[in-house]
């Protein structure tokens, strides 16, 4: 298939034939709703973990699985969620997705037994899976006028790139004047709002070529993202070189080099490869996937120095990254409404990596005497910024173009590389902060060593973040091409004026 055949598509989509033109922006409100439902669980539950430990009573190497459960199982099943929902509809299976999240929340929130738990969390991850690529596969169908285009873009880039942030201070709030129970109960209330709005306002839109499931594929994709999930989240607890890990790892690539394989024989692949070979779209998914690795240093990291060094309660710290948040809502929507349509991706995605790499050097200069004003507050502006001007273009170009059947896996493709890389960046941060603390103990002494041998150990994790983002510049300075994204024209970009 041609460059330009695969841009086609996007110009046969019209307000005419659009079955949501007329209630847009309300379906984005929809969308943006249950996206942020499902951000915020990646931080919120993280808030929570200390009072559920003691609640529960389940031991520290437990408690990694209250968090690798739910990534066990939403990262390696967004592919086969994408694809249900081009087969069987996106209002079916967001819904199904919607509603499945709420109760195994619910379920979550009253456990009274560490297995409970981690059940709840592994059906929480199920249901993402349905429902993250059918919200993202909505709203790239749903607005397919540029300029509209790009303002529902930006604000799903605000709450993609912000919740995590949000998150945090929401979880600080709940856990020290509620219970850590309310984390997971508050995703019931944000279900309803999501699943009344998704009965009146969504049409069941699917893909118009109605295909057998790829099960090959399916089983390949699914099995091959598990083991890399998994051992990426075991090397963080039992090393790089543990026989689970490297048997895992390995598994996982050989499995997913198979499923390349077989998805150029089969005639209805679960990931049609010129999705992810698009020069766009690959460029997109990579840069998402970077930034992944990446911003974990903050969010994991960060949290550690604000409480553990800085004594910072769980609700001051999360009030801390807002102004992150901000940095990311302000960036998201100007670079979506103004400069992406103007401009195109290639010259947004390198200098929100700049800024990325420059806000993560930024806090290389941490000590324990580090006021937050003057080196934790800039750093966060700039980092904010940098998130802002890379999430939101490469989500918008990402799904841009994309044939209506094959909208789903596109998306799932956008969550995946969001999971995967956030996994390497949790296994792979975690190792070297760890490596790099006892390293500084064993070789220091004095009052003060296991404190200041703690921050070498976060400031290392953020030089080795800012290094990512900078490999991340150069790669999509290189490989986007210059100029707008235009649909029905050669998929090349024309040049920008």
């Amino acid at each position: 298939m041609t460059e330009s055949q695969l841009r086609a598509p996007a110009a046969a989509t019209t307000a005419h034939d659009d079955p949501h033109h007329g209630r847009r922006w309300l379906v984005l409100g929809v969308v943006a709703v249950a996206q942020l439902m499902v951000v915020l669980d990646a931080t919120i539950v993280n808030i929570a973990l200390p009072s559920a430990q003691a609640a529960l009573g389940f031991a520290d190497t437990d408690r990694q699985w209250i968090v690798t459960a739910y990534a066990l199982s939403f990262g390696s099943l967004l592919l086969l969620g994408g694809k249900l929902g081009d087969l069987f509809g996106r209002k079916n299976t967001f819904i199904v997705g919607l509603v499945g999240f709420a109760l195994a929340s619910a379920l979550g929130g009253a456990a009274e037994s560490f297995g409970v738990l981690v059940g709840a969390r592994v059906l929480q991850g199920v249901f993402g899976a349905l429902l993250a690529p059918a919200a993202l596969a909505t709203l790239a169908t749903t607005f397919t006028d540029p300029k509209e285009r790009s303002k529902a873009f930006g604000v799903f880039g605000a709450v993609a790139g912000g919740g995590s942030a949000v998150g945090l201070v929401l979880g600080g709030v709940l856990t020290e004047l509620l219970s850590w129970r309310w984390c997971l109960y508050v995703n019931l209330v944000f279900a309803v709002l999501a699943v009344v709005g998704a009965a009146f306002l969504l049409q069941n839109a699917k893909g118009q070529h109605r295909t057998r499931l790829d099960i090959p594929g399916t089983l390949l994709a699914s099995a091959g993202l598990f083991c890399l999930v998994f051992g990426f989240s075991e090397a963080s607890t039992k090393g790089w070189v543990s026989t689970v890990t490297l048997t895992s790892l390995v598994a996982g690539v050989v499995l997913l080099v198979v499923f390349v394989v077989v998805q150029q024989r089969v005639s209805a692949p679960l990931l049609p490869l010129h999705v992810v070979t698009d020069r766009v779209r690959g460029t997109c998914y990579a840069a998402v996937g970077l930034s992944a690795i990446a911003i974990f240093a903050v969010f994991l990291f960060l949290t550690y120095y604000l409480q553990e060094i800085k004594g910072f309660s769980p609700i001051t710290s999360g009030v801390s990254f807002l102004p992150l948040t901000a940095g990311i809502v302000t960036a998201s929507t100007t670079a979506n409404i103004v400069l992406l349509p103007r401009t195109g991706p290639r010259p947004l995605l390198p200098l929100g990596m700049a800024l990325g790499a420059a806000g993560m050097f930024l806090l290389t200069r941490l000590t324990p005497t580090a006021g937050y004003a003057s080196h934790v507050l800039p750093s966060l502006v700039v980092l904010g910024l940098g998130f802002g001007l890379i999430f939101a273009p490469a989500i918008s170009s990402a799904t841009f173009g994309v044939e209506r059947q094959d909208s789903g896996v596109a998306s799932a493709m956008v969550n995946t590389m969001q999971q995967v890389g956030g996994s390497i960046g949790t296994a792979l941060l975690s190792t070297l902060a760890a490596s790099a603390t006892a390293g500084y103990a064993s070789t220091h002494t004095g009052d003060g060593t296991q404190v200041l041998a703690a921050v070498h150990g976060y400031t290392t994790a953020f030089t080795v973040s800012g290094c990512i983002f900078v490999v991340g510049a150069i790669l999509t300075a290189v490989l986007l091409p210059s100029g707008v994204l235009t649909a029905g024209a050669p998929k090349e970009p024309v040049a920008a004026h």
